[in-house]
């Protein structure tokens, strides 16, 4: 379970001045049983601490303990895209280019859309001289680009990416890490980014609220609360198997992660696995002893079939 260290009032004011009422211990949005920012809820496990040191290593240029620290954190969701591209690029770093591109395209089958890995792939590529394979990830960028026009979320990643790949492409000195992939944001622009995320989810701007939490993610690896609330966002845009991949990995990460559950049993009741539901709810009233809001509301769920009327 996630611990709280007692910022849960400046960061319940900051959410409210942000017109945000998702409840980050289920119930409205996503997260641990306290609630809280990421940075200031730091789990009783180690993946966030192990990313946070890889994170710092790739800062310090230790290449060699960057990786070791995000083979660490594969090791519990190896599945995670913005953990793969960290990987990627600590091992392009070392000049081991032929590993950044294994991680860079396991990445890319984790998450095809990913503009971060189509990035990286590309300038990876370019500096192993396959420039018609570059190419390919240059135009898919460009594509992406001229579909999502100068205003929607991912418009200025997109030029970045485009503008990178393109670099890459024309010199001859070897891309930097920022060129690869940009250094991940700090913990207080990742706390921005989930508070942000917050008042985009209950204002049902589901598309800018996941780009909000993919940055979120990038600050702080697989923390449990941005996985939730991640895999909220997409089954509220009605991608049920993605929303899956991502309460699994949360729960992972935190098995006893009281949001992470709730939401998980609330899915179960949309796709009609009521059974599926109750051993959620199960494992809710096994959790929490003497009771929960999350138990109460996902057993409202299983009552009704559906989502309870608000």
């Amino acid at each position: 379970m996630a611990r709280f260290e007692g910022a849960l009032a400046a960061a319940a004011l900051m959410a409210l001045a942000m017109g945000g009422v998702a409840r980050a211990d289920g119930g409205g949005g996503g997260g641990s049983s306290m609630g809280g920012m990421p940075s200031v809820s730091t789990p009783s496990y180690d993946v966030a601490a192990e990313y946070a040191k890889g994170v710092e290593a790739m800062r310090g240029q230790d290449y060699k303990g960057a990786e070791r620290a995000f083979g660490h954190v594969l090791s519990v969701v190896p599945r995670n895209a913005e953990v793969l591209l960290m990987m990627g690029s600590a091992q392009t770093e070392q000049g081991d280019l032929k590993a950044g591109r294994r991680s860079f395209e396991k990445a890319l089958k984790v998450d095809p859309d990913s503009v971060a890995g189509h990035r990286a792939l590309g300038v990876v590529l370019a500096r192993q001289k396959e420039t018609d394979k570059a190419k390919v990830q240059l135009d898919l960028l460009k594509a992406k680009a001229a579909t999502c026009g100068s205003a929607c979320p991912q418009a200025a990643e997109l030029k970045g990416a485009v503008e990178a790949v393109e670099a890459a492409l024309a010199a001859t000195a070897p891309a930097a890490f920022q060129d690869v992939a940009p250094p991940a944001p700090d913990a207080a622009q990742g706390d921005r980014s989930y508070l942000a995320a917050v008042g985009l989810i209950n204002n049902r701007r589901y598309p800018e609220a996941l780009q909000a939490l993919r940055s979120a993610e990038t600050a702080f690896g697989p923390h449990p609360d941005v996985l939730t609330y991640i895999g909220y966002t997409y089954r509220k845009m009605g991608a049920y198997d993605w929303a899956e991949t991502y309460y699994r990995q949360a729960l992972a990460v935190d098995p006893d992660h009281r949001g992470a559950t709730e939401y998980y049993g609330e899915l179960k009741v949309e796709r009609g696995d009521i059974a599926g539901a109750r051993r959620m709810l199960a494992k809710l009233d096994d959790i929490c002893g003497f009771g929960c809001p999350q138990a109460e509301d996902l057993r409202r769920w299983i009552d009704l079939g559906h989502e309870p009327p608000r």
